[in-house]
């Protein structure tokens, strides 16, 4: 009976771990202490688990001398019900079997047969208390095989960098550019790389590629001599992590998009912030151009350390370098108008993109690629040719529903920006949202003016995760918007049966969490 108890307890381990280990994925292998802070803010799914249970199981099982039997039946039991559990819930990023996540599950196997070794020289009832406790504290346990795979991790990590190093170095007609930003990283480095590849071979990061990690993918996977302008998407959540990656690429040119609050948990002030993106622009060399918003005044006011050209973009200032008018927003994208600073000459432009903040990544790829030595032909050629960028104000049909898809990590601009962008549409206006997060003590306070910019647009609101939304809850309510019109779910594929009905609807998907913010 002891050896199908093991194959019931360590199905049922594998399960458990399976599940801890996509948190601490989707908490970057615990960066920044995010995996850690997840357990202790999550305790219901932590701690106060059914596992802790056992302990009742085993003292039923001592008390009529059936441990074995009793035991297995219990594991049994959280087998069939992790499995029903895990059906009803929805995963949007599932759990992603890289190799070091394999090096992980292996070093698991390996500590969970040594722990059930030694446990085997223990009395019956000991033995099953220890197994008991090492099941209720799995988060830990994959916690404990993170720091003992470190060395190991370490290794991979200069290895594949120190690869891509001497690859970059050998490249001589290879010019770097650096994209940093609070918000608008992702849509500004492909927009630059849309109007480049008209006249150059260029290679932007994927996707949200902007790690370490991101950069030696793209440099050891992506690129080849041919390549003329490598765009390296730049991204940090503490100081200092702009300038490890700038040490590592030497970029030659840096657009910085937006500084905003962003990730103010793991920044702890706005200064910091504000001094973290501005290491890409002060690490750029004497030769370089670093292309700056005139229209942000964290920028504006920052003391700049630094001698390189700088450049600058603006819709409100005439003075700077290419400045943006009659900008008109439509169903179908954008005008607007730009002119270079000494210059008449008004160019005119359209682009299938939504929302004014792609008006600044516009001019900023503008201003860089003319300085690189493009006409306005192949500019405005370019400009034309961008392609939407996906879950960014990404327009999408779904049966009679226009979805407005910006569900990649919301920010308090950005989120003002997509509720503008909304408010262009014709007929009826509905938001989906979890709300913004990792604001720390202003969560609350940009959360219910987001609230109270919804309530003067949209005409049905769905909000997802009822602790997580109360702030954007109360900014309506406050607002005098109808409680009626306002719905609350727990998961956001519940929202679209409310909206599925909906004829000539457009909906705005503003924000959608990681697994690990699910309520």
């Amino acid at each position: 009976m002891k050896y199908i108890f093991l194959i019931v307890y360590c199905a049922y381990l594998f399960l458990r771990m399976k599940k801890s280990m996509h948190m601490l994925q989707q908490n970057f292998y615990n960066n920044s202490n995010r995996y850690i802070k997840w357990i202790f803010n999550n305790k219901t799914k932590s701690f106060l688990t059914l596992d802790l249970f056992y302990l009742f199981i085993l003292l039923l099982a001592y008390s009529i001398k059936q441990i074995p039997l009793i035991m297995t039946m219990f594991y049994f039991f959280m087998i069939l019900l992790s499995f029903h559990k895990n059906r009803k819930e929805s995963v949007k990023i599932a759990l992603k079997i890289t190799a070091r996540v394999k090096r992980m599950i292996t070093t698991f196997l390996i500590v969970t047969c040594l722990f059930i070794y030694g446990c085997s020289y223990l009395e019956e009832f000991y033995a099953f208390l220890l197994l008991g406790i090492y099941a209720s504290c799995n988060n830990f346990i994959v916690f404990l095989v993170n720091v003992i795979n470190k060395p190991i991790e370490k290794c991979v990590y200069y290895y594949y960098f120190n690869k891509a190093k001497t690859k970059i170095k050998d490249m001589p007609r290879l010019s770097v550019i650096g994209v940093t930003g609070s918000y608008g990283k992702t849509s500004s480095k492909n927009i630059l790389s849309d109007i480049l590849k008209v006249k150059y071979d260029t290679m932007p990061t994927p996707k949200n590629f902007n790690t370490p990690y991101g950069l030696m993918i793209t440099i050891n996977n992506h690129l080849d001599k041919f390549t003329e302008y490598f765009i390296a998407e730049m991204g940090a959540c503490e100081v200092g992590q702009i300038k490890e990656l700038c040490d590592f690429v030497h970029p030659k040119y840096g657009i910085l998009t937006t500084i905003g609050v962003a990730h103010l948990d793991s920044f702890k002030s706005e200064e910091n912030i504000q001094k973290t993106k501005f290491e890409l622009i002060e690490s750029l060399p004497s030769d370089g151009i670093g292309i700056l918003n005139m229209d942000d005044p964290k920028q504006t006011s920052y003391p700049l350390q630094k001698n390189c050209e700088i450049k600058w973009i603006s819709t409100q200032n005439k003075e700077a370098d290419i400045y943006a008018s009659n900008i008109k927003g439509t169903s179908n994208g954008m005008r607007f108008d730009v002119q270079f600073k000494g210059s008449n000459t008004k160019y005119k432009l359209e682009t299938q993109l939504l929302g004014s903040a792609n008006v600044y990544n516009i001019m900023a790829a503008i201003l860089l690629a003319k300085s690189l030595g493009m006409h306005m032909e192949e500019i405005t050629r370019g400009v034309r040719g961008i392609k939407p960028i996906e879950h960014r104000l990404e327009m999408k049909k779904m049966a009679n529903l226009h979805i407005i898809d910006d569900a990649y990590n919301s920010n308090p601009v950005g989120a003002k920006m997509a509720v503008e962008t909304l408010d262009l549409m014709p007929g009826e206006k509905i938001i989906i949202t979890p709300g913004m997060i990792e604001l720390k003590e202003k969560q609350y306070d940009l959360n219910y003016t987001f609230g109270t910019q919804i309530a003067s647009v949209c005409d049905l609101v769905i909000l997802v995760g009822k602790n997580q939304t109360k702030p954007i809850y109360d900014g309506l309510i406050a607002s005098k918007y109808p409680e009626d019109k306002i719905y609350v779910f727990d998961d956001v594929f519940e929202a679209f049966n409310i909206v599925r009905s909906r004829k000539d609807a457009y909906v705005l998907l503003e924000n959608d969490l990681p697994d690990l913010f699910n309520e």
